[in-house]
């Protein structure tokens, strides 16, 4: 079953009684949804939802891919699809598809997201796509896994590196303190 607006909006309350102060950087994202537009269609250019995953070793390293679209490094996660039930779900399919490490050695911690990151998308003239935003809901996972084997159509390498050099503030202090 797709992740409906209901489960997006649930998501998103349950993220702000975490994080109030979140709230006013989130409003386009509560607009669209008072608005009922498709936020798990990849089509809604206005803005659609995006699962990203943050993923922990023993050692508290956090996962990181180089994007192969956008020569960069960030971390796993990406559009929703049809058959993803939840958010959560989601960011762990991602991860497994990015990474190769399977389902079975990928714990939650938690089911709420840690982070949600509103950032602009450039225009994408080969798929045919203009400027959007993606709205990424951000999760926390352990592994004692190594990668298996990158995604290479979307994938070029994977490093573990110390969850201190995550670029996003709050995200950063947040993994940080889910780690301890």
């Amino acid at each position: 079953m797709p992740i409906t607006a209901d489960h997006i909006r649930a998501t998103l309350d349950k993220y702000l009684a975490a994080y109030p102060d979140e709230g006013e950087r989130l409003t386009a994202l509560s607009e669209l949804l008072d608005e009922a537009a498709d936020l798990s269609s990849r089509k809604e250019f206005r803005g659609h939802v995006t699962a990203g995953a943050v993923l922990s070793d023993a050692e508290g390293r956090v996962l990181h891919i180089r994007h192969r679209a956008l020569d960069r490094w960030l971390l796993p996660g990406g559009h929703v699809e049809t058959e993803d039930s939840s958010l959560l779900a989601a960011a762990q399919r991602e991860l497994t598809e990015e990474t190769g490490i399977p389902l079975s050695a990928i714990t939650p911690v938690g089911r709420r997201p840690v982070h949600i990151d509103d950032h602009p998308i450039p225009a994408n003239p080969v798929k045919g796509e203009p400027d959007h935003r993606h709205f990424d809901f951000r999760f926390v996972f352990r592994t004692a896994a190594e990668v298996v084997a990158v995604q290479a159509e979307e994938v070029t390498a994977a490093a573990w590196r110390d969850a201190v050099g995550i670029e996003d503030e709050a995200l950063r202090e947040r993994v940080l303190q889910v780690l301890r």
